[in-house]
């Protein structure tokens, strides 16, 4: 039987991969035939990061995000391991000690260990946290080579659903699935795309601020990833002039070229998210949904989709999955 999915965006993409490695048949269907900016996963900053999430999230964060890194090296060989290190300026100090007391899997640095992981913020800053275990990748070459991957082994993707309609449909729409889930709402997450060559970072840098904390992850060839408020809107117009200048002075307060950098892309999109900000699978007739990622999409969807296969191989119920009074 062949398992039709809804939605090739990062949940769509990383179901159909898990379901099809599992020797299922698979189909996806999306209006949009390769990743792209119409998708919010288009614009994620692909931290695995789990650690760090830990910090603001829900314990179930940390414990099925800590297998992300190694699922999306083994489905992709993209993954660069090399920690995640968060900074604060000298004013905000106590951000630092409230991170370092929230989160688990960090050493402490000082000025010398700072500098020696990224020489170009040496003298800049005091002090800092380095998780270690933490990795990053590309989200957009990400999502391309899991297409490409399951075309090659034959995987149908198709624009609109063919006829017949199969037993099981997995609906992984992201936000469009609120026509179906009433308790889904947007969390708009606004970023941006810098070239800066006079900067070199060789693993995502998190500077803390106690109204807009930014995170930074280089993406090769002097470009970076920019961002991201989280805003209770699920308004996916253009990103807000306040937004912009708020980012890019957190990164020229990181370090002061980023002033002369090319603002290369802006980008906003809504993320899914349930009240408690956690992911679910949900059962309704005979359509199975995966969603709520909020900002956890790559850290957690390879959870949420081994979750799902195991539900559908075995009729578990897994703890993401909650079956619906609908």
């Amino acid at each position: 039987m062949t398992l039709r999915i809804l939605g090739a965006g990062v949940m769509g993409l990383v179901l159909a991969t898990e379901l099809s490695a599992r020797g299922h048949a698979v189909e996806l269907v999306d209006p949009a035939p390769t990743p792209g900016p119409h998708a919010c996963s288009w614009w994620a900053g692909g931290m695995l990061a789990p650690y760090c999430e830990a910090e603001s999230a829900a314990p179930a964060v940390l414990q099925h995000g800590l297998g992300a890194a190694d699922w999306w090296d083994r489905h992709t060989g993209m993954v660069r391991r090399n920690g995640t290190l968060v900074l604060t300026l000298e004013r905000d100090k106590g951000e630092l000690a409230r991170f370092a007391r929230r989160s688990t899997g960090h050493r402490v640095l000082d000025a010398e260990g700072v500098a020696a992981l990224e020489p170009d913020l040496a003298g800049r800053f005091s002090a800092g946290l380095f998780y270690e275990a933490e990795a990053h990748l590309s989200p957009r070459a990400a999502l391309a080579e899991l297409r490409a991957r399951l075309a090659a082994k034959g995987v149908p993707f198709h624009t609109a659903p063919p006829a017949p309609t199969p037993a099981t449909v997995i609906d992984a729409r992201g936000l469009a699935a609120r026509d179906q889930l009433g308790d889904l709402r947007g969390v708009r997450g606004e970023m941006l795309v810098l070239r800066c060559p006079d900067v070199t970072l060789s693993r995502p840098v998190r500077l803390l601020h106690p109204r807009i904390p930014l995170y930074i992850v280089p993406r090769g060839d002097g470009v970076f990833m920019l961002g991201a408020t989280m805003i209770e809107s699920d308004r996916r117009g253009p990103v807000t002039v306040r937004s912009v200048l708020e980012l890019l002075s957190a990164a020229y307060a990181l370090h002061p070229a980023f002033g002369e950098a090319e603002l290369l892309e802006t980008g906003a999109d809504a993320r899914p998210a349930f009240p408690d900000n956690l992911p679910r699978l949900r059962r309704q007739g005979g359509t199975l949904y995966a969603n709520g990622l909020y900002r956890h999409g790559f850290l957690l969807s390879p959870a949420v989709a081994g979750m799902a296969a195991d539900h559908l191989e075995t009729g578990i119920i897994p703890e993401f999955m909650e079956e619906s009074q609908t």
